[in-house]
């Protein structure tokens, strides 16, 4: 079964608070709530968040996106053994403190692409969305001298790496999706862009803790059926992202929880019957709504507050 988490900043402010009076008590570290774009942590780092979080009362659930995680790496470059060296200790500092989950992405050269922030939904809140044809022409993009099968290789050698030594720290690691999961952004290849793929990526080392996060926004711009891929994958999901998005691909646009073209309650039955216990879900992608300025578009707090809502009466008329 799932359990309900949110996205919180690595200090206390109002957002500890109002997480706790929701009922959510799992906190998922991203770089978006941290401002600085950390992505190397000390094992005393670490310890000081977890200790700040637990003393309110607040787990350490997930660390997502700010970790050390290298274009030499995912690029299959000079230098990545190295880096795949930090990536261990990394592991083993959070499996010495009892971080369960670490989330990742392969997108190397291009990141996270969107191309609007102010699209109006449901009472002129404002959404963010994604135009191919706006993401298109410039200078080339250093790394789209690479194949997808050189890019398949860099992951394979860092999941024959690494998953060992996530099984021995017990961390889990969630492969989040291409966002957007296409065959290239810029001319970079993309390869974590459908089903198929990730049946590839998880074969080369059977493990429950070379997993999926279940970001269901991407898996539906992919046309996946939602609920049947979460069973497809079942105990492999260590962590969900709870979203939808109108569109494909190519043109998208974010949606509110309720309001999406995929039938949750289909996908909450899913998640229920398939995955494994106790694995985090957070809501991602929210609109911005009336008295928040947008300048952190789909991370503002109000429209997470009612998406954890929608999650519990999801999970609640499965009771």
């Amino acid at each position: 079964m799932v359990r309900p988490a949110l996205v919180l900043p690595p200090y206390p402010d109002e957002r500890w608070e109002l997480a706790k009076q929701m009922g959510v008590s799992d906190a998922v570290i991203h770089p978006l709530e941290i401002g600085d774009g950390q992505t190397e942590w000390t094992y005393d780092e670490l310890r000081g968040l977890q200790n700040y979080l637990e003393g309110d009362g607040l787990n350490f659930t997930v660390l997502e996106g700010s970790v050390p995680l290298t274009d030499r790496v995912r690029l299959g470059l000079d230098g990545r053994d190295e880096d795949i060296a930090e990536f261990k200790q990394f592991l083993r500092n959070c499996g010495d403190l009892g971080i369960p989950v670490v989330c990742y992405d392969w997108m190397g050269g291009v990141r996270w692409a969107r191309t609007e922030a102010h699209n109006k939904v449901r009472g002129d809140s404002l959404s963010t969305g994604f135009d191919n044809e706006k993401m298109e022409g410039g200078p080339t993009v250093p790394a789209s001298e690479k194949s997808h099968e050189d890019i398949f290789e860099a992951l394979a050698y860092f999941l024959e790496e690494v998953v060992p030594v996530a099984e021995e720290a017990g961390v889990k690691l969630g492969l989040h999706p291409d966002d957007p999961p296409r065959e290239s952004v810029r001319g970079v290849p993309r390869i974590v862009n459908s089903v198929e793929n990730y049946d590839r990526i998880l074969d080369v080392y059977d493990s429950e803790y070379n997993g999926v996060t279940f970001c269901q926004g991407n898996f539906a711009a992919m046309g996946a059926d939602i609920p049947d891929t979460i069973r497809h994958f079942g105990e492999k999901i260590n962590f969900v992202h709870f979203r939808d998005v109108d569109g494909d691909a190519d043109r998208f646009v974010e949606t509110w929880h309720d309001a999406g073209p995929t039938d949750m309650h289909a996908a909450m039955e899913a998640y229920d019957e398939a995955v494994g216990d106790e694995v985090p879900m957070r809501p991602d992608h929210v609109p911005t709504m009336a008295g928040e300025d947008n300048s952190n578009p789909g991370y503002h707090f109000k429209g997470r507050l009612f998406a954890i809502g929608y999650i519990r009466g999801l999970l609640d008329s499965l009771n």
